[in-house]
């Protein structure tokens, strides 16, 4: 199977997949930095601390292209690009979703904790064509 719409990697877009998020510096140069997100159904969403450099850049310049995939078979991958829309609101309990679902509940339990007093700002990305990947149809078996 070729994976042809988000749905067909959904199990990817739930697991604790790894995932980088390429912000724009103010010359256009690419910084490429490791993210944790969250998919709703509706948008990715990393929760950015607002002193991180890749939140000023967004501020300077809203476009951003997180890449999600995974390494053992079937290696599928999703890479969006869009803008980026910066929502204020109390980032604790996304935080702690997102911890979790990467760390297990005991460690990202802990993480949320020390992060706490780290104000953060929730970046939401609704995906304008999806670019898909999906390995499976050429792997060996």
């Amino acid at each position: 199977m070729t994976a042809q719409t988000l749905d067909d990697v959904r199990t990817l877009l739930v697991a604790p997949s790894p995932a980088v998020l390429t912000t724009y510096r103010k010359d256009g140069s690419a910084l490429t930095s490791p993210a944790w997100l969250r998919w709703t159904s509706l948008a990715f969403e990393p929760v950015i601390a607002r002193d991180a450099v890749k939140l000023r850049h967004l501020e300077g310049n809203p476009e951003c292209c997180p890449v999600i995939f995974e390494t053992p078979a079937p290696v599928r991958g999703v890479e969006l690009r869009g803008a980026a829309s910066p929502t204020q609101c109390d980032v604790t309990e996304i935080r702690r979703s997102i911890a979790t679902r990467y760390l297990g509940s005991e460690a990202g339990e802990r993480f949320a904790t020390a992060r706490a007093s780290t104000p953060g700002i929730l970046i939401q990305l609704f995906p304008r064509r999806p670019r898909l990947y999906d390995l499976a149809a050429i792997l060996p078996n």
